[in-house]
């Protein structure tokens, strides 16, 4: 008999227009014939189903069950393609262990810790992987911009701590300019990570779990045409994505070296993306974040690097359902 898999997507925040295209994606390459999928949006209006006809059935939140047909539908797992929070920050899989249903993502601690960039460095840096350095400000407890150019070296990346999508973000060369980076970066978060600039090449790599090995998909490499890989380089076409990235296989390995070791460090499940700059004057790759609900629109990285390394988008989501299911 087909198991019954909830394809979650929306989102309360400004990453929901992502988490719709990454549904849609999804919902095109589940195998039909392995699982019955059905859409749930979860979003500020509430939780729905929706049908073939575009009609909506409410979620039941009590054992996240819907009504289809005349019929209860229960879910055998879920899998989860909303970014931002509630799916990428821990709450919607601290709210499926209660109810005892797999899901396709990090679990709650581990997304939680991701979600928040400062953390993320922190842990990797105590695990001995290389980090820029950084400085951590809460919107509660302000720190004068001279305050932290006396820590970091200018030039500066100024970001959102928690969320992703490059929202919020700026580079700053001049420290006349800081105050208002703070600003815009404050309006997305309560927290904010001002970082070291690493100068290097950028990388980025999907790292998933199958069969209980951890395995690396061929890697990217992002040539930002804008200042950084800011939201307009991510989703507007201003960057160029080169998978498999044109790089020596000593680079390589590195690059999938710490990759594999950051995903058993922080108890990765799923698929992530792990983004890396790889400093030539140290030889080494610096983690710079950890993606714990990856873009599964047709444009993003994920979906390019599974081509790239053979395999169709439905084996894919497959492998990913099995290992949950597991």
């Amino acid at each position: 008999m087909k198991k019954n898999i909830a394809l979650v997507t929306g989102g309360y925040s400004g990453e929901s227009v992502i988490s719709y295209k990454s549904a849609e994606t999804i919902r095109q390459h589940i195998d039909p014939e392995k699982w019955n999928a059905y859409l749930i949006d979860i979003n500020p209006a509430g939780w729905y189903f929706e049908n073939e006809h575009g009609e909506k059935t409410t979620v039941d939140k009590n054992d996240f069950s819907i009504t289809h047909k005349g019929q209860k539908i229960l879910f055998d797992a879920v899998l989860i393609g909303l970014h931002g929070t509630p799916g990428e920050d821990g709450k919607l899989q601290g709210y499926f262990d209660c109810l005892h249903i797999p899901y396709t993502s990090c679990d709650a601690a581990t997304s939680a810790l991701t979600f928040n960039k400062r953390y993320t460095v922190a842990v990797a840096a105590f695990a001995g992987i290389p980090v820029a350095k950084s400085v951590h400000l809460f919107k509660q407890n302000p720190i004068p911009s001279i305050e932290i150019l006396q820590q970091l070296t200018l030039p500066v990346f100024v970001k959102p701590n928690n969320g992703g999508s490059s929202l919020g973000m700026s580079k700053v060369k001049a420290s006349a300019d800081l105050d208002a980076a703070l600003h815009k970066a404050f309006k997305e978060d309560d927290q904010v990570l001002v970082e070291e600039c690493i100068v290097g090449r950028e990388f980025t790599i999907g790292v998933f779990k199958s069969k209980g090995n951890i395995i690396t998909l061929p890697i990217t490499e992002i040539i930002s045409k804008n200042e950084f890989f800011d939201f307009e380089a991510k989703y507007e076409g201003a960057s160029e994505e080169v998978t498999p990235a044109k790089v020596s296989e000593v680079i390589a390995d590195k690059v999938r070296a710490e990759a594999k070791k950051a995903y058993a460090v922080f108890n990765c499940q799923g698929v992530v993306r792990i983004d890396f700059i790889y400093d030539e004057k140290s030889a080494r790759p610096f983690l710079l974040e950890i993606n714990t609900v990856p873009g599964q629109s047709a444009a993003s990285i994920v979906p390019q690097q599974v081509k790239a390394m053979g395999w169709s988008l439905k084996e894919f989501y497959t492998a990913l359902i099995e290992a949950c299911l597991a």
